[in-house]
């Protein structure tokens, strides 16, 4: 049973993975991978650039069954990670379904069921093609090429006039997906186009490499906190010791994502008021809420929030896009402050990165033009002569299956209507790493992708299924809508295939030590493998180890606060619901 796999990143990887180790006498899987490239790790290979780093920790990015020691850094290089997908490659012998510089150009259905996958390779030596095309009958099909492929480039009035002016310069505007070194961006005017991660990470490096001026340009606004919590100092005492707390690690398992009732799930109102404290609590530490320590940049009121936006967790450039806003009494410092990353030397100590308005054209001399508003950027900039030598667009990326035939009817990712993962009625067609956590990584919920699909394909998946409740909240003009909270979603899926524990369940199989961890610790997917169909003899060792330490790093106070007042909050509110539950019940409603 041939499995076709198109893309050899994470998603792909693990696809793969998991369809060798589920094969049984009635669906005897057979993956195979193709990839167009000529090397495996699709976008952590290919649009990664010098210092580029994970943003998600090695706790969380790592797959179940394959993890990095203790004594690993938490947070990786982007090359490290490739090489962890390799080390990857190597321990589960997936080489041999791996298809490298092959390129799928066409998908079609085939008349008596299945699909025709057809492709076309070339040499590693080779810069061309081959016209020799080669085609497979196959009756299922995971596409994995990612959501980080084809770039997006908003159109602005009057760009060509920058091309123009800076006619000198190698390619002055590009795709973010161009830049790999900080060479480009030293003695230029930079101008980046974006505040996600790449944008904000392109900023500080644009300030390290010595560039003239750089202005960082936002639409509406960016929600900033650090990857790693460990630069807090509360009376003069800093919370330094040991490496910090991973930022994805902090959201706990019960009665946040587990065990929820249906009425507090759909409501969302767990993320509410997570919302509600957290803005407190970092006004108090850091004198602002708009983000930890963001003083310019903030979202609107009503999209401030977990439930709303992407963390922006690349906090580099943030001294430097502070710098002219900050604005806190010494006093309150003392009581409580958030530490910025150190500037590890910045070439000028006095440089700052301009924060912008997204620029609505530019006039013929190259000058950039913003629309009037009340923001404080704007105020700011209003009556500077920015003109870019360098503008670089960190808009992020599109989606499109040029090799998907359009006569088939074949879905899309936005289409894939059961879990995000397939189409109603066209089960064949997985997408698996098309959702993108608010707070997480895309790694791991492929991996329990992986898991939904092939349940799905073995008719095991539990009917019915209850509604959606794990995207992140978006207008319905928004153009991205694959936002997903990443917990929700998680145990979402492995309620969804039998693998989410229940607490007695548990404690009679593993113990005191397991349990305790899996009701503080986050939707780490080595938890859906205590039990149900995808059980792994390794997780419960992994749990007691690596999982275990996340949640010694957060101390006594830290498990307090984050851990265990939550922890009752939540759960009173779902007895409360529960009980609401039983009286609608009786009265001959329906708890959905």
């Amino acid at each position: 049973m041939k499995v076709v796999v198109v893309g050899a990143g994470p998603s792909g990887l693990v696809t793969a993975k998991s369809l060798l180790e589920n094969a049984d006498a009635d669906f005897p899987f057979d993956p195979i991978i193709l990839e167009q490239e000529h090397d495996i790790g699709g976008t952590f290979r290919y649009r990664t650039y010098e210092n580029a780093s994970l943003v998600s920790s090695k706790q969380l990015t790592s797959f179940s069954d394959f993890r990095l020691p203790l004594s690993h850094p938490d947070h990786l290089t982007t090359e490290a990670y490739v090489d962890y997908l390799r080390d990857y490659i190597d321990h589960f012998n997936l080489s041999d379904k791996i298809h490298l510089n092959t390129r799928v150009i066409n998908v079609k259905r085939h008349t008596e069921g299945g699909h025709i996958v057809s492709y076309v390779s070339k040499d590693a030596k080779d810069s061309e093609w081959s016209s020799e095309v080669t085609t497979i009958h196959t009756p299922y099909i995971a596409i994995c090429t990612g959501l980080h492929v084809l770039p997006w480039i908003p159109s602005i009035p009057g760009i060509e006039h920058v091309v123009a002016v800076n006619n000198h310069i190698e390619n002055p505007v590009f795709h973010s997906y161009e830049y790999k070194k900080r060479a480009q961006l030293q003695g230029k005017r930079v101008m980046i186009l974006g505040t996600g991660e790449t944008g904000t990470d392109i900023a500080y490096e644009a300030a390290k490499a010595g560039a003239k001026e750089v202005v960082l340009c936002s639409r509406a606004g960016f929600l900033s906190f650090p990857k790693q919590l460990n630069d807090f100092e509360v009376f003069g005492y800093k919370s330094d010791k040991g490496p910090g707390i991973p930022l994805d690690s902090l959201i706990t398992n019960l009665a946040e994502s587990a065990y929820v009732h249906p009425w507090v799930e759909g409501s969302h109102i767990r993320w509410f008021i997570s919302d509600f404290v957290i803005k407190r609590l970092i006004w108090v530490l850091t004198g602002t809420q708009a983000g930890c320590n963001q003083w310019v940049g903030e979202l609107e009121p009503e999209r401030l929030g977990r439930a709303y936006v992407f963390l922006n967790k690349s906090q580099k450039a943030m001294p430097y896009i502070n710098r002219p806003y900050r604005n806190r009494l010494k006093f309150f410092d003392y009581i409580a402050r958030y530490i910025d990353p150190p500037e590890d030397s910045p070439p000028q100590t006095d440089f700052a990165v301009d924060l912008a308005p997204f620029p609505t054209h530019f006039l013929p001399n190259g000058r950039a033009v913003f629309a009037p508003s009340k923001r404080k950027d704007y105020i700011r900039m209003k009556d500077r002569d920015v003109r870019p030598e360098l503008v670089i667009y960190a808009t992020g990326y599109k989606q499109e299956f040029g090799f998907l035939d359009k006569t088939s009817g074949y879905p899309t990712p936005d289409e894939a209507n059961i879990r995000n993962v397939v189409k109603e009625g066209d089960e064949s067609v997985g997408f698996i790493g098309f959702v993108r956590p608010g707070v997480g990584a895309i790694p791991p919920i492929a991996e329990m992708q992986s898991f939904f699909w092939i349940s799905l394909l073995k008719g095991k998946v539990r009917q019915p299924m209850p509604p959606p409740r794990y995207h992140l909240l978006v207008k319905e003009t928004a153009r991205i809508k694959y936002g997903v909270d990443h917990s929700t979603y998680m145990s979402t899926l492995a309620k969804d295939i039998g693998a989410a524990p229940g607490l007695w369940e548990l404690w009679k199989e593993y113990g005191t030590h397991v349990l305790v961890c899996y009701c503080f610790g986050a939707a780490f997917t080595t938890f859906y493998r205590l039990v149900g169909p995808y059980k792994s003899a390794s997780a419960p060792g992994i749990i007691r180890s690596e999982l275990w330490d996340t949640i010694l790093r957060r101390g006594f106070m830290g498990n307090l606060i984050m851990g265990v007042i939550p922890m009752i909050f939540y759960l009173s509110l779902n007895i409360i619901a529960f009980g609401l539950g039983i009286a609608w019940t009786m009265l001959g409603g329906r708890v959905e």
